[in-house]
């Protein structure tokens, strides 16, 4: 979830989640970054900066990516949100 201001500034970030130290770790570290993001930078987060910001080892990479696709569905929810008679792109096709 995330907490969208009037400027479009991103002033708080919460997950939930469930599995491994990894994978908190790296949600926690998504959602502290996305704070004082806009929208559209906060997309630019990947799951390649966590994992190397975390040193997660190549069995742990599945969390990140987790962890990136928490940020884009969470932000995908709030352009909807913002704008519910636009559809989104995947469900135009």
């Amino acid at each position: 979830q995330v907490e969208v201001d009037e400027n479009g500034k991103i002033v708080d970030a919460r997950f939930k989640t469930f599995g491994c130290g990894s994978a908190i770790a790296s949600s926690s570290l998504a959602t502290e970054w996305v704070k004082g993001k806009t929208v559209d930078e906060a997309l630019q987060i990947k799951n390649t900066d966590i994992a190397k910001e975390l040193c997660l080892p190549p069995v742990k990479l599945h969390c990140s990516m987790l962890a990136e696709d928490a940020i884009k569905a969470a932000l995908a929810d709030y352009k909807l949100k913002q704008d519910p008679n636009k559809e989104e792109p995947e469900k135009k096709a």
